[in-house]
C-alpha cells in the first residue's frame, strides 16, 4: 500500500515552492511558520500579461492534483470535469494553478512533514492553521509564480471558503471569485461531524498520541470511519436510495452478522479503505479543525457585509438544492451580504439530487454556468 506520508510529503510529484526563514508564514496562531514549502501543479500557459491566472483551491480531502493523473490513485484529478482545454476553466484560455494546503500532506508544509529543529514530524507539534493562514500561504505562492492580480479563484466547500477568504483579504488581486457549495461560517452541525471524525481517528490506538509515524504504525481504522461518516454527509438521500436502495451486496439473504450485507455498507467500507491510501491521519485534524475556524463576518465586526465593502471583484455563488451540508440558505447569506456590500454578484441555485458532491461531478447546468460566468469576465478583462 502507498501511503501519502511516505511517498508524496517530502517528495511529491508535483512542483514545489520553498520559503526559507527570511520570509515565514505568519499564522492566525501568532507562530511565524519557516521554512515551509508549498506543492502545486499548473495547467496552462501563463499570458504576457500575467492577467490569466485562475487559481483553484480544493476542498478538505483534495489535493494539488486538480486536472492531472493523481499520482497515488492513478484516477483523474478531482476537478477534470471543470479544468482542461475546452471545459468552463479553460487550460487552452487560462494559466491554472492549485496547491495542496499548509497543514496538508501531498507535499506542502504540514503535520507529516518533518520538523527542522527535531528531525521528527511535526505531529502534534504542528501549529494549527486557519483557512486564512492557507489563502496567505497561496499569496505567496502567486507572489513565487510573479502574478500580480488573478483573474479568478474558484472553488467548491472548504475550497469556496478560500475563495470567500481571498476576496475579503485580497480584494484588489481578485478579478473575478466562484465560492461553490459553501458558506461564509462553519455551523454547529459540520464543526460536530468534524469532531465526530477526530474522535473516531484519536480513538484508534494506532494513533499513539499523533505520533504514530514515529512509532511505524497508522490509525487506518480510525481514518477510515471518519472518512466514511463524512463521506454520508456529501451525499444526498435521494442519491443513496438511487445508488444503493436497501439492495444486498453479493448475497441473496441478510447473513445474520455484522458483515456488509447491504451495498451501501460495502460502498462505504470501500470509501474509507481507499481514503487511508492517500491521507494522513493527522492532516484530517488539521484541515477539518481549520473549517471549524472559519467565520468570515467575525473577522469584520461581525457584519459579513464589511468584508466586501467596496470590492470590485466579480462574484458568481452557486450552490445544489439537495446539498444539506453546506444547504443553499449558506449561499443566500453570502450573496445577500455581497449585495448590502454593493458587490458584483450573480447566484444560482442547481437543481440536482446528488447532494455536496455534485461540485466534483459532471453536472452539465455547473458547466454552463461556471463556462458562461468566466467566459464574460474574460471578455472584460480583455483576455
Amino acid at each position: 500500500m502507498r501511503y501519502a506520508s511516505v511517498s508524496q510529503v517530502e517528495s511529491p510529484d508535483s512542483l514545489v515552492a520553498h520559503f526559507g526563514a527570511e520570509r515565514p508564514l505568519v499564522l492566525d496562531s501568532g507562530i511565524a511558520l519557516s521554512p515551509f514549502r508549498i506543492a502545486y501543479q499548473t495547467y496552462g500557459t501563463l499570458n504576457a500579461a500575467r492577467s490569466n491566472a485562475v487559481l483553484v483551491c480544493h476542498a478538505l480531502t483534495g489535493d494539488q492534483h486538480a486536472a492531472n493523473v493523481h499520482p497515488l490513485t492513478g484516477k483523474p484529478g478531482w476537478w477534470s470535469t471543470m479544468v482542461g482545454p475546452g471545459k468552463p476553466i479553460d487550460t487552452d484560455r487560462y494559466f491554472v494553478i492549485c496547491s495542496n494546503v499548509v497543514g496538508g500532506c501531498l507535499g506542502t508544509t504540514g503535520p507529516s512533514s518533518i520538523n527542522p529543529a527535531t528531525g521528527h514530524p511535526w505531529a502534534l507539534d504542528f501549529p494549527l492553521v486557519t483557512i486564512r493562514d492557507m489563502v496567505r500561504a497561496q499569496a505567496f505562492l502567486v507572489d513565487f509564480l510573479g502574478i500580480e492580480t488573478l483573474f479568478c479563484v474558484a472553488g467548491g466547500s472548504m475550497g469556496g471558503m478560500q475563495v470567500l477568504e481571498w476576496a475579503a483579504s485580497y480584494p484588489e488581486r481578485v478579478y473575478s471569485a466562484m465560492p461553490i457549495a459553501t458558506a461564509a461560517i462553519h455551523s454547529a452541525q459540520n464543526i460536530a461531524f468534524g469532531e465526530v471524525g477526530r474522535q473516531a481517528i484519536m480513538a484508534d490506538p494506532d494513533w499513539r498520541g499523533g505520533r504514530y509515524l514515529e512509532a511505524g504504525t497508522r490509525p487506518s481504522q480510525g481514518l477510515a470511519v471518519a472518512r466514511m461518516g463524512a463521506h454520508i454527509t456529501y451525499l444526498s438521500e435521494s442519491a443513496l436510495h438511487r445508488k444503493f436502495g436497501r439492495r444486498l451486496q453479493d448475497r441473496s439473504a441478510p447473513t445474520f452478522t455484522f458483515d456488509a450485507d447491504f451495498q451501501v455498507e460495502s460502498y462505504l467500507r470501500h470509501q474509507g479503505e481507499a481514503f487511508v491510501e492517500r491521507f494522513d491521519a493527522n492532516s484530517y485534524l488539521y484541515v477539518t479543525r481549520a473549517m471549524d475556524y472559519f467565520d468570515v463576518a467575525g473577522s469584520h465586526g461581525g457584519v459579513l457585509a464589511n468584508a466586501y465593502r467596496g470590492s470590485k471583484t466579480r462574484f458568481c455563488v452557486i450552490s445544489f438544492s439537495s446539498d444539506w451540508l453546506f444547504p443553499t440558505s449558506d449561499s443566500r447569506s453570502i450573496v445577500h451580504a455581497l449585495n448590502a456590500s454593493g458587490a458584483s454578484v450573480s447566484f444560482v441555485e442547481i437543481q440536482s439530487d446528488k447532494g455536496h458532491d455534485a461540485f466534483l461531478l459532471d453536472e452539465p447546468e455547473l458547466i454552463a454556468t461556471t463556462g458562461g460566468f468566466l467566459r464574460a469576465a474574460a471578455r472584460a478583462r480583455g483576455i
